[in-house]
């Protein structure tokens, strides 16, 4: 059986930056012990599997597996299929359009926006794809699911020692002193430690023991080290990311991550009514800058929407022989 695949590069304008990522289109009829095994061999973040949509509102069925595991959400697979899906509603490729599923039946802007709604485990998820020129060159979608909130149950000396750490690095630092230690999700859970400085940031390292004694068997797995201070030009904040749980020793890229930063800062913020936003770079470190944009709503003194979007651009298309 042949597979055709094509990868992107997400949250960003260039080839060779932002988080690469494999899609598949005409695959959610394939088993998903399959969808696993390819998901290694393609070893990337993440890979995502495109099919038909289950439901009149839905525009395509997407499942998205790392190396080691499916996840019922995901950012970077989220944005990447979007732009991908996008793109393909008048392709005018006859390869393209036979491997793909039936398109939705709409009409690409030449400006403008579309919106499209994925299908994943975590629930249906609302994208809105940004067309320059009938380009698609953007992506923003909606969390299906608003911001859960658990705290720290560790000592602080023990969460700086996870990254290599002093205690006194963790902290909001001078821009927001009051942030903590805080485990958050929006359908991926985050171990969420904001440390003071962009020299902290630059220096932390997992320390893959203390993670497996500490949080491999906890609600929050991902560890997510945010700095409210950041190297780029209107940039805001400057996070990392280490999920060695899901064979991802560090991710370049990932929109779950900064949703759940867009709940942790508008619980921080407080404000009873409040549009937020936020640019994140992230993947700097990994020589993969990534630039993710975060919004989030707060009414009646709650958070009531939160929003992550970026760019992606096409890298490779390809063939994978998979034994039927």
């Amino acid at each position: 059986m042949k597979l055709p695949f094509y990868t992107l590069d997400v949250f960003t304008n260039r080839t060779f930056g932002g988080n690469p990522l494999a899609v598949f289109p005409n695959a959610t009829h394939l088993p998903s012990e399959l969808m696993q095994r390819i998901a290694l061999e393609m070893n990337l973040s993440e890979t995502v599997f495109i099919g038909p949509p289950e439901t009149k509102a839905g525009s395509a069925r997407v499942r998205i597996f790392t190396p080691r595991q499916e996840v019922p959400f995901a950012g970077h697979p989220t944005v990447g299929a979007a732009i991908f899906l996008a793109d393909e509603i008048d392709s005018s490729d006859d390869e393209i359009g036979e491997q793909l599923f039936t398109k939705p039946p709409v009409q690409t802007p030449t400006n403008g926006e579309l919106t499209l709604v994925l299908e994943e485990n975590v629930g249906p998820v609302p994208v809105e794809v940004r067309f320059e020129a009938g380009v698609p060159v953007f992506a923003k979608f909606t969390t299906a699911l608003l911001s859960e909130h658990r705290p720290n149950p560790h000592p602080i000396s023990e969460v700086a020692a996870l990254i290599g750490l002093e205690e006194s690095d963790i902290g909001g630092g001078p821009f927001k002193s009051d942030l903590e230690v805080e485990q958050v999700s929006c359908g991926l859970e985050y171990f969420i430690i904001p440390v003071r400085t962009l020299e902290a940031v630059r220096h932390s390292s997992l320390d893959t023991a203390r993670w497996k004694k500490m949080l491999s068997n906890s609600w929050a797995k991902f560890v997510y080290v945010v700095c409210m201070e950041a190297e780029g030009e209107g940039v805001d904040v400057h996070v990392r990311m280490y999920a060695p749980g899901s064979g991802v020793p560090e991710d370049p890229a990932t929109g779950s991550a900064a949703a759940a930063l867009g709940g942790y800062l508008s619980a921080a913020d407080g404000a009873s009514e409040a549009s937020l936003s936020w640019t994140v770079e992230q993947g700097i470190e990994m020589g993969r800058p990534s630039i993710l944009h975060v919004e989030a709503d707060r009414r009646h003194g709650a958070t009531s929407a939160i929003r992550v979007g970026g760019s992606a651009v096409r890298v490779s298309r390809g063939t994978m022989e998979v034994p039927s």
